[in-house]
Formats: structure tokens, C-alpha cells, sequence
């Protein structure tokens, strides 16, 4: 027994107390852990049978408190089995759930004298199980003490006495190695080296490292992480551990170790092990070297950990790679798979083992970097990569940058192995699939039914609710386009709070006030045009659109609307289009200055006509003309009807202004359309780069973006429209006004108006996200959206206590959805996360909102 006054177990451990009845079990587990950690023997027969001492329940408590338990060292929590346990029959259980989740099992033994044990019995009315249990339960307890560590017990602690009990002061819960939650990066993780030193320092130079005299540093504090696979095969083992164990003893690298350089560890432990798979190189080698530093090589290797959980769980490093239910764990399973993977047990062609693709079925939220497996490039699947490209075999040496998620390789001098599995060593086929896009084919239903939460990087948590979820499935599978294109859908706009002045709506003060509240100083006004909201997404070639999207036989791009549909049903106009607005990047020097082969765009496509001809007939037009005609009647009526009364007068002046209202009503919504014979009839106006390869372009403010766009714009002026926009001072009563006359000056030639956004892309406040983007309508343009009398003074008092918080609260989660999504998708993530957020943005909108707003 340990004088220590404190227990002291791992993080993540099974604790089965052990003791007879009366031993004060669970006296100790109230003590020392959390109510919501302990697993009571008797609570469990209390709540299936209303009677914690009835022990016919047994089996239903003990089924039931297996289950909890279950349920909680999955969820990686402490658990604490109050039970006698003296039996190794009982204790065989918990030992398998502990093997099951890959925890460590720790026994607390409470080994009271009899005396004891039978005093606080008598003390509870309740416990009266005859003088015969407590005798046979402490027989069972001594003759289990020699068996515990067999058992599978990896810590034992006993106390013989009450005083040895309250001299505990309380439980030590120590991390396991290899929880490195707290080291946060940066950091730069390197795949299988095998010996191949020169190349490691190359790597390492091209990854800014220096070295110092003792080892290499980085001089913005940046620390390696290697992937295992140091030795055998290469040139020069020796100097790779060299190098390794320098980095790692001053803090300035991690590893992990590999089945090659536990083989190498076993031989220097004098271990008989065959010299295959090139540990015969190192064997040859490390005799040069001398007897010190093969036992300091050897105590490195031995003591490497399997694998190492690095900020907050968010990257996991193993040599193998990893399952989610596996990491931040301790067992001989979690270090098997570590090391070797997982095979099938069978042998292939090459005689060598058949291993599963443990990838394809990975759904976890860390990030999983390893090597193991030869590629011949870095090969993204599931929020994981493989980093292995097979230097020995004269591929490359790879590191991944993280967390910037930038490869940097450096290509193998030469071949210094022939593998004995086939590697293309040469850059693969411009048209294939990456093995993510392989992987992407079907998407599960399962995943977009019912409610729905996703998290996201700008905003809180979202919930998508289970009905709104329905209505979207049912938009995205029967009328979207091939979902491979669908990174984005774009959220919707919320106006501005309602003006105080009579005549308006919606002014600009109201924005500016808005945003100037929220602590911004500079805004971007862009005109508003009427157009129909457009993603357009264009490559420079069909190759580079397989490429990056894995879309093969569909263009160069494609342009699709609001709600995920084609925009037009004319596939040769939209690549007609496409090729158009590619041009204009190609001589732009878009593709060369953006370091990208494809771009993503938010922009307007007009005419308005061109996309919402169907409802301009059934709605807009058709309301026009009936108002037109059935006035021009009524105004006939009236003219007679004044010609015999005087008291006519009135009726005929708000007639006329009705039909005032009707005419301009018409003339509002059709100076939006135009007829469309040629390609050179539309306009595209782009106002945003979203994403291009590997980039996420939300870090740039507006004003930049608006600048880029117009140089594209200028290479085509004929179809491309460059957005008129203003940047506005908002503690410049001057520049405030200049861009409210501005404004009033497009609303009075009939434009719909502009949209008001903070200078930065993102912008938040005290209270989290603040909206991305306001829009004020014009006066007239507002007639096309409440109708042709909205103006008249009884209607526009009722439309002034319009309801925006609904509409408000949807903007931001659209909006945030809209980001998370892309970012997903140029992190390389699988599709079914893209299209999480997609489908949030789509399902949301179903969200019951008036839709004139």
C-alpha cells in the first residue's frame, strides 16, 4: 500500500471498487468523485425495481449498469462501479468494457476488517443479509488479491483500515501520454522518412527549421511531428534518430512510432526478429555507430507513444492512422492499429497483408494525419491524409502544415528501395478522382433527416428542424443539379429597421445607425441590382473542374440558383456564359495572380426577365394589366358620375391616384426586363470571390473584393458588370451624406437600391456576429414587392410595424452556414459535411418568414 495521501489514476479510467458489504464503498466514491460518475450496484436495483437491497433484481441492475457504463467510457468520462465486486466472475465484466473502449481498468480495494464491516451494517436496518455475507465476501476478496493484475488490472490500490481511507485527501487524475490537448501549434507533421536524411534536411529548410548548433529550431516557435517510419530501407538511418531524438529531447518535435521502428527497437533489445523489409540496412548501419548510441536509439524507441491527440482534440497523429473510438485511448489494441492498421488477415499478390480502408468510414471530428500506406500524393479522405508519398521509394518526403493545411514536398533524390508493391512514382492522371471524390459518390439519407445540428466557425450552433429538413430533402434531390457542385447556396438579406420618416419604408440612416451601434466605423455601399442571385462556378478547363470537384462530361462550370437549381435550362447558354466570364479571368491574370485553376463567385445575373419570366407573367404582369384596365373603366365611370354629382370629385381623385399607383407599378418592375436574343444581352455582376483552390477569400474586406472584380469585369465589359460602390465614413456626417444622396439618386431613376455592409468581410460585436449585409430598398422598387397602394397612408402606417427579427435571426445562420460550408470544401473535407451546411441554408429556408422582406 502506498503512503501517498493522494490516488492517483489515469483520465480516462474504469475505477471498480472492491470490498463486502459494509466496507464504506460507497462512502468513498461520494467522497471522492462526482455524482454523475458513479455507477451504483444498489441504485440500478432501485430503479428496476423501486428496492435497492431486492436481489432478485441483480440481473436487471447489473444489465443496466453495464449499459450506463457502456454509454459513458465511449463518451471518454470516468466511470466508478460501486459493487462488492469481490467475485472475479463480477470483475470479468468491467474488465471487457474496459478492453471494449480502450480504457484502463483500476481497482480501489476497501479491505475493512470483518469487525468493521458487520458495525456499520448493524447501523442500517436495511442491509440485514445474514451473518454468513460478510465472512464470505471478505474470503473472496483475499483470495483475488494475487489475481487482479492478471485479471487486467493496470492499477491497484488497497486500504486496509478507516484510517487509511481518511487519510485520503482526494484522486489524481493524471493525462495520458499521449493527450497533448493543451499544444495547439503550429505545427508541421512529416511523413515516413526511412532513412532518407538528405531529404529530411531539405524538408526541413523548405519549412523555414534552422539548425542551431544542437538541433533544429523554428524561429516562429513551430514544432515537427513525425509520422514514424524513421528507419530501414534508406541510406542513413543513424543520422535520421539522430536528428529525431535531438528535436524531441529539447522540446522541439513529436514522434510516433511505427512497426519498422518497434522492429528495429525489438533487435536492439536483442531480440530475435528477421532482418526483412530493410531492417537489414539499418542493422548495417547502426554497427558503424557506437554501443552508447544504439542503447540511446533503443530506450527512444521504446518509449515513443502510439499516438498523440493534439489541440483540444481537434488533430490526431498516428503512424497507421487512427479510429475515433480509438483516440486519446490506452490499450494494446489502440497501439496495434497505431502501428499497423487494420488488415484483413489475408496476403496479397505481393505478399503483403490486405489492410481495410479504415478511412472511408471515418466520421470523426478530429483531423487524422498518417502515413503507413504509400501514395503517390498526400491523399485527403474524411478529414483525414495520408503523408506518406514514398520517399524510399523515390517518391517524396511530405509534410502537412497545420494548422494551415498547406503540404510542402520534396522530392526523393533517388530510388533507393524498389518497392515490392508497384508506386507510380509520376504525377497522376489529370482526370482522375481524388480518393475523397472516389469516396464521395453516394451521400447517406440518413444524415439529412430529421433535426439537424451543425456546428459552425462564425456563430453558435444551428439547428435545423426536422420538418424544414423533409422540405429540403425534398428540394435537393428531385430538382438540385448533380450535388457535387453545390459548395454554397447564398443566405438571404435582411432589410433595414424601418424608417421614421412618413413617405419611406426603408432609408439608409437606419444601416448606418445599425452598424455605427455595433462599434464599426466604415461600411461598403454596393448598388443593388435587379437582377436574380447567381453562384457561378467556372474552370479554367474541363481538367481543372475534374479536379477539383471530381465533375467529369459537365463544362467548365456551371451557374445555379438560390435553391441549388441550374439557372438555365439551356446547357449551351450557361457554357456559353461560362466561357465568356473565362476569357475575362484567363486576361485578367485572374487564374496566375489567385494561384488557382477554378474560382467560385456570388453575383446578379440580368435580366430579372431571364429567370423570373414565369412570375412576371402570373403575378406582376398580370396584376398590372388588371389594375390598368379595370381603372381605366372605373375612372370612365366616375368622369359621368362627376358630370351629375359634385360629391363625384372625391371619389375620381383617389381613383386617379390608384391609377397613378397602377402605372407605376408597372413601370417599376418592367424597366427590370429586356429581351434576351443573344449572349451579349445579359449581365453578370459579380460581388463577391468566395473560394478558389485550397483559399477561403472571406479574410479580404469588401472593397477588395469589389477592386478585383473589376478588373475581371473590365476584360469583358459587354456581359460583365463591375458593381458602383461607395466606402462610407460613419463618424463623417459628410461622407454619410454623400452616400444617402447617392442613394436617392439610384432609387430615383428607378434602381432597387444598394445594400450596406461592414468593411470587413465578417465583423462581430460584444454579442457575437453582426449582420454581414443590410439592404434598402428603393421607394418605387417596394411597390413591385407590397404592391401598387402600399404607399397610401393607411398602408404604409400598418407596413411600418413590420416584424424583422425573424428575418434578422435567418440572415446569420444562413449566412454562417453559407461560410462553414465552403470552408469545408477547400479544407478538402468530405462532401457529406459540405453539404450539411447546404442543406442547413436550403432547409431554413422553408422557415416561415415573410417573403417580402
Amino acid at each position: 500500500m502506498s503512503t501517498n495521501k493522494t490516488i492517483q489514476i489515469p483520465e480516462l479510467a474504469l475505477v471498480v471498487l472492491i470490498g463486502a458489504t459494509g466496507s464504506g464503498k460507497s462512502s468513498f466514491a461520494k467522497k471522492h468523485f462526482k455524482p454523475t460518475e458513479i455507477v451504483s450496484s444498489d441504485a440500478c436495483r432501485g430503479l428496476v425495481s423501486d428496492d435497492e437491497n431486492n436481489q432478485a433484481a441483480s440481473a436487471d441492475a447489473f444489465a443496466l449498469a453495464r449499459y450506463i457504463t457502456g454509454l459513458r467510457l465511449k463518451n471518454g468520462l470516468v466511470t466508478v462501479i460501486d459493487a462488492t465486486n469481490v467475485q472475479e466472475e463480477a470483475r470479468k465484466d468491467w474488465i471487457k468494457l474496459a478492453r471494449e473502449y480502450h480504457c484502463l481498468p483500476v481497482a480501489i480495494i476497501l479491505n475493512m476488517p470483518e469487525k468493521v464491516c458487520a458495525q456499520r451494517n448493524g447501523l442500517r436496518p436495511d442491509r440485514n443479509f445474514g451473518a454468513h455475507v460478510i465472512p464470505q465476501h471478505i474470503s473472496q476478496l483475499k483470495r483475488s488479491f494475487k489475481k487482479l493484475k492478471y485479471e487486467g488490472f493496470r492499477h491497484i490500490f488497497e486500504l486496509r483500515s478507516p484510517e487509511e481511507v481518511d487519510a485520503i485527501s482526494g484522486i489524481v487524475r493524471d493525462p495520458l501520454y499521449n493527450n497533448k490537448k493543451e499544444e495547439t501549434g503550429p505545427l508541421d507533421i512529416i511523413g515516413d522518412i526511412h532513412g532518407c536524411y538528405d531529404e529530411l534536411i531539405q524538408l526541413l529548410t523548405d519549412l523555414n527549421y534552422t539548425n542551431n548548433g544542437e538541433t533544429w529550431v523554428h524561429p516562429e516557435g513551430r514544432k515537427a511531428v513525425f509520422a514514424g517510419d524513421l528507419v530501414d530501407r534508406g541510406p542513413k538511418t543513424p543520422d535520421v534518430l539522430k536528428l529525431v531524438m535531438s528535436m524531441t529531447s529539447t522540446g522541439n518535435a513529436y514522434c510516433v512510432p511505427d512497426n519498422h521502428d518497434i522492429k528495429l527497437m525489438r533487435w536492439l533489445s536483442g531480440k530475435n526478429v528477421q532482418a526483412k523489409h530493410g531492417l537489414q540496412e539499418s542493422i548495417d548501419q547502426l554497427s558503424l555507430e557506437t554501443q552508447e548510441f544504439r542503447e540511446q536509439a533503443r530506450k527512444f524507441l521504446d518509449g515513443l507513444i502510439s499516438h498523440y491527440v493534439f489541440d483540444g482534440g481537434k488533430l490526431v497523429v498516428a503512424h497507421a492512422g487512427l479510429k475515433e473510438s480509438m483516440q486519446g485511448r490506452g490499450s494494446g489494441a489502440v497501439r496495434e492499429f497505431c502501428l499497423y492498421g487494420e488488415t484483413t488477415g489475408e496476403i496479397d499478390e505481393f505478399g503483403l497483408p490486405v489492410r481495410l480502408n479504415w478511412a472511408a468510414e471515418y466520421k470523426g471530428r478530429a483531423m487524422v494525419v498518417y502515413g503507413h500506406t504509400p501514395v503517390p500524393e498526400a491523399q485527403w479522405l474524411n478529414n483525414t491524409i495520408d503523408i506518406d508519398t514514398g520517399c524510399v521509394f523515390g517518391g517524396s518526403l511530405t509534410a502537412l502544415r497545420y494548422p494551415e493545411r498547406e503540404l510542402v514536398a520534396v522530392k526523393a533524390a533517388q530510388v533507393y528501395c524498389e518497392p515490392v508493391k508497384p508506386l507510380n512514382h509520376g504525377k497522376a492522371d489529370k482526370t482522375s478522382l481524388t480518393m475523397q471524390q472516389e469516396n464521395d459518390t453516394v451521400l447517406d439519407i440518413a444524415e439529412f433527416t430529421g433535426k439537424q445540428i451543425v456546428e459552425t466557425r462564425l456563430g453558435n450552433n444551428i439547428t435545423i428542424r426536422e420538418e424544414n429538413a423533409i422540405a429540403a430533402l425534398e428540394v435537393m434531390s428531385r430538382f438540385a443539379i448533380n450535388p457535387k457542385w453545390l459548395i454554397y447556396l447564398p443566405p438571404t438579406m435582411s432589410p433595414s429597421k424601418t424608417s421614421i420618416l412618413d413617405d419611406y419604408l426603408e432609408f439608409p440612416t437606419e444601416a448606418f445607425d445599425y452598424y455605427k451601434a455595433a462599434g464599426i466605423s466604415k461600411v461598403v455601399c454596393q448598388e443593388k441590382h435587379m437582377g436574380s442571385r447567381a453562384v457561378v462556378i467556372v474552370g479554367k478547363n474541363e481538367e481543372a473542374i475534374s479536379k477539383a470537384f471530381g465533375i467529369t462530361g459537365e463544362g467548365i462550370g456551371t451557374v445555379y440558383t438560390r435553391t441549388g437549381r441550374a439557372f438555365f435550362n439551356d446547357k449551351a447558354t450557361e457554357q456559353a456564359l461560362l466561357a465568356r466570364l473565362n476569357e475575362a479571368l484567363v486576361n485578367s491574370g485572374f487564374y496566375e495572380a489567385f494561384d488557382t485553376d477554378w474560382v467560385c463567385l456570388d453575383t446578379e445575373l440580368m435580366p430579372w426577365s431571364a429567370k423570373a419570366q414565369a412570375l412576371l407573367q402570373t403575378q406582376y404582369a398580370a396584376v398590372g394589366s388588371a389594375a390598368t384596365h379595370a381603372l381605366d373603366d372605373v375612372m370612365d365611370a366616375l368622369k359621368q358620375l362627376t358630370k351629375r354629382d359634385a360629391n363625384g370629385g372625391a371619389l375620381l381623385a383617389e381613383y386617379s391616384e390608384r391609377q397613378n399607383e397602377a402605372k407605376q407599378f408597372t413601370k417599376a418592375y418592367q424597366q427590370y426586363c429586356w429581351p434576351v436574343n443573344s449572349l451579349d444581352d445579359y449581365k453578370l455582376a459579380p460581388f463577391h470571390i468566395l473560394a478558389s483552390e485550397g483559399k477561403l477569400w472571406t479574410s479580404e474586406n469588401h472593397e477588395w473584393h469589389m477592386e478585383q472584380i473589376k478588373k475581371i469585369c473590365e476584360a469583358d465589359p459587354v456581359i460583365l458588370l463591375a458593381t458602383p460602390y461607395k466606402v462610407v465614413e460613419l463618424n463623417d456626417e459628410t461622407s454619410i451624406n454623400y452616400a444617402t444622396e447617392w442613394w436617392l439618386s439610384l432609387t430615383g431613376k428607378g434602381g432597387e437600391g444598394m445594400v450596406v455592409k461592414p468593411y470587413n468581410f465578417i465583423e462581430r460585436d460584444g454579442k457575437g456576429l453582426i449582420q454581414p449585409a443590410i439592404k434598402i430598398r428603393g421607394k418605387e422598387y417596394l411597390r413591385i414587392i407590397y404592391g401598387p397602394e402600399y404607399t397610401a397612408a393607411e398602408n404604409i402606417i400598418r407596413l411600418k410595424s413590420r416584424g424583422l427579427n425573424a428575418k434578422r435571426g435567418l440572415a446569420m445562420r444562413e449566412f454562417a452556414l453559407g461560410i462553414e460550408g465552403l470552408q469545408r470544401f477547400t479544407d478538402k473535407e468530405p462532401l457529406r459535411r459540405v453539404h450539411q451546411c447546404v442543406f442547413g441554408v436550403l432547409a431554413m429556408e422553408s422557415e416561415p418568414v415573410d417573403p417580402r422582406l
